[in-house]
Parts: structure tokens; C-alpha cells; sequence
């Protein structure tokens, strides 16, 4: 089996003869308590990152729409529901994602209510926003702590 550059097994082209990226969309969820921001993470459940905080989300699927599959991803790892607000940033380096090169948009949401962890998910919980960001960086799935950045300067500016 071939190896891409980073060690992971290199896809077959398609029948078209194109190898693509895949299509992730995440869910960045903030509120305000009492003055102070939190984000909505979860901790994975499932290798790669198993154990590690991150953004609700996943794959898009075959004819969906990543906004609807931002809202879907949302409401099966944290059980709650989502209204899109905008695109905070799309992340597409290649070696972000240990399995294969994976793109994803990041779409503020805001929401309400109490998160209950499921599919993915192995807790669902909402974190001080400051807080989170000095967990150390092993502490975190994928790039998500360097798009929770990107997260937090976007709902800065937009105040």
C-alpha cells in the first residue's frame, strides 16, 4: 500500500481519477454566564483523539448540506438543538486529521439547554471559554484548539 507524506495510507483515486479531501462541518457553540463565554466541547469518544476536547461535528454526508450537517453532528453528540449564525473559518491542512486529509467549516451556532453526551461523544459539557483555551494543547483533538482561538477573536470582534 502506497503512503501519503504523512504516513497514511494513500486513497485510490476515484473513478474519476481525482483522490478529494473529505468534508467535516463543526459546531461552535458560546454562551454567556454571568459575564464570561463558554463553548460547548465534548470529549471524544473514539480514536483518533480518543479522550481529547473537541467541537461538535463530523463528516458531511453524501448529498447533505454542511450546514444541516453542522446541526446534525450537533444534535447527536450533545442531544441539542442549533441555529446557524455564520462561518468562523475552514480548516484544510493536510496532516490536521491523522486518518486522512479532512476540510472542515466551523459555523458559530447558537443554542441553549444542557448537553447529553451521545454517538461520538463521550461527555458533552460547557466550558469557560478563557479557561479552555490554557488547557495545554495535548489536551485536544485535531487543530480545534487553534480554531477555538479563532472562535473566541470572532465573537470578540462581532461585540
Amino acid at each position: 500500500m502506497r503512503m501519503d507524506e504523512f504516513g497514511r495510507p494513500l486513497p485510490s483515486p476515484a473513478a474519476d481519477g481525482y483522490r478529494n479531501p473529505s468534508l467535516a462541518a463543526d459546531a461552535a457553540c458560546i454562551r454567556e454566564v454571568n459575564g464570561r463565554k463558554q463553548i460547548l466541547l465534548i470529549t471524544r469518544k473514539m480514536e483518533p483523539s480518543k479522550g481529547k476536547l473537541a467541537l461538535p461535528g463530523g463528516f458531511v454526508d453524501y448529498n447533505e448540506d454542511p450546514e444541516d450537517a453542522a446541526l446534525r453532528e450537533l444534535k447527536e453528540e450533545c442531544g441539542i438543538d442549533g441555529q446557524l449564525s455564520k462561518v468562523i473559518c475552514v480548516r484544510g491542512r493536510p496532516d490536521r486529521d491523522p486518518r486522512k486529509h479532512v476540510v472542515t467549516i466551523v459555523y458559530l451556532v447558537w443554542t441553549e439547554g444542557e448537553p447529553t453526551a451521545g454517538d461520538d461523544a463521550a461527555d458533552a459539557a460547557w466550558y469557560d471559554l478563557e479557561e479552555a483555551l490554557e488547557m495545554p494543547l495535548d489536551n485536544w483533538a485535531f487543530d480545534h484548539h487553534t480554531v477555538v482561538e479563532m472562535v473566541r477573536d470572532a465573537v470578540n470582534e462581532s461585540r
